[in-house]
């Protein structure tokens, strides 16, 4: 393991257990401030796809934020896991039956269309002052924001995270891709316009 991804691994244990300190009602109190904050913040064209997810362990829960942004127009999907190397995103409708997606989380089937988002709200454990990240260690979201960009597409990231989960400095690598803003219980914050 490089000293970058010890590191990484470190400061993902670290913010992780400060996230998991968080309590279930405090969680939902900040999961709907985050929707009041950016549920009309959020630059949203009509059709416009945007890739939410559902909360497990200790995450914000968005689904109140990806419902005012479905009701402002947009089209909502969810990422699935596919394999250990890739997710796929489908789209979440409304009446939907959901099934087991990986991760302990659940989203549309099979029988759901796969879209390619134009906006990812994407969880992590840890993000700095300049829009770095660190995810959860697998890589899903690099492979498929790398995918989409070979396919001509630029989807706009914005990271989804609680207030303790920010570090002074995430240790990137090539691969890592910048967030365009993240949303806490504090507000949106742009890194880059």
């Amino acid at each position: 393991m490089t000293e970058k991804r010890a590191l990484k691994a470190a400061l993902r244990k670290e913010r992780l257990a400060l996230r998991d300190q968080i309590t279930e009602a405090t969680r939902l109190e900040f999961s709907l401030a985050m929707a009041d904050f950016a549920g009309e913040a959020i630059p949203i064209d009509p059709g416009m796809t945007v890739s939410g997810f559902f909360p497990i362990r200790s995450e914000a829960d968005i689904r109140p934020l990806m419902a005012r942004l479905k009701a402002r127009g947009a089209r909502l999907c969810l990422p699935v896991v596919m394999d250990r190397e890739t997710i796929v995103f489908r789209e979440l409708v409304t009446g939907a039956e959901l099934v087991d997606t990986g991760f302990g989380t659940r989203g549309p089937g099979p029988e759901a269309a796969v879209l390619d988002p134009d906006l990812l709200l994407v969880p992590l454990s840890a993000f700095d002052a300049k829009g770095n990240r660190i995810g959860y260690g697998a890589g899903h979201y690099d492979r498929a924001i790398a995918r989409l960009r070979e396919k001509g597409r630029n989807p706009r990231l914005i990271g989804i995270a609680f207030d303790c989960q920010e570090v002074a400095e995430v240790p990137d690598e090539a691969h890592d891709v910048r967030l365009e803003a993240v949303l806490t219980e504090s507000g949106l914050r742009t890194f880059m316009e």
